[in-house]
């Protein structure tokens, strides 16, 4: 079976070119003109990764949905709040979602970065209670940046902010993911045995 996954480098242009789109775009002509680019360059982002591995990843899917969404209100509306009220939410629906998965006792924690761990029970409950911590604390950063601070400072924040504190707190975890690595095919519940996470692997939301 061929691997339909994309190169770290090309995952990581995804995830991060719109998010550059969206601030210079903004530097030149505003919010309302670089969330259309950012909503157009999400989208284009989306088909890019379908048509290179025929699959749609579910953060980047969810993410994208949302992009439009609050993107078209904050359009239609002229009201630039929808566009910052979005990663807030992006980030408290994920965090949901792996909150779920500790309460179900399923390593839904692949789902929502795309890739498949192989490690122990204890290694995906800690991995996901420290994502989902995290996702709720950019959440808050979210709502702190954006009602405190100027529109300009908030979209540089974005890009400037959240991209290197979330990748990282990622590159913090490998310690974790080396010392609660499944041995041969004992891996998780329900989760099928996997090479080690790749580099980039684990996405981001298009914030």
């Amino acid at each position: 079976m061929s691997d339909s996954r994309l190169h770290p480098g090309l995952k990581l242009a995804l995830d991060v070119g719109p998010l550059v789109l969206f601030f210079a775009t903004n530097a030149r002509f505003g919010i309302f003109a670089a969330t259309a680019v950012f909503m157009v360059a999400v989208v284009a982002a989306l088909g890019v990764s379908w048509a290179l591995t025929r699959r749609l990843p579910v953060m980047p899917m969810v993410s994208a949905v949302i992009v439009v969404v609050f993107g078209g209100l904050t359009l239609v509306l002229h009201d630039e709040t929808f566009i910052k009220l979005k990663p807030t939410l992006i980030y408290l629906l994920f965090a949901g979602v792996l909150a779920v998965g500790l309460w179900r006792d399923k390593p839904l924690l692949a789902m929502v970065f795309d890739t498949v761990f192989d490690l122990t029970p204890e290694g995906w409950r800690r991995l996901t209670v420290r994502w989902a911590v995290f996702f709720v604390v950019m959440a808050a950063v979210n709502e702190l940046v954006w009602r405190t601070q100027s529109t300009d400072f908030w979209v540089n924040f974005k890009l400037f902010g959240f991209v290197p504190l979330t990748l990282g707190f990622a590159l913090m975890q490998v310690r974790l993911l080396a010392r609660h690595a499944a041995a041969g095919d004992s891996a998780a519940p329900g989760t099928p045995a996997a090479t080690p996470p790749r580099p980039g692997s684990a996405g981001r939301p298009a914030d």
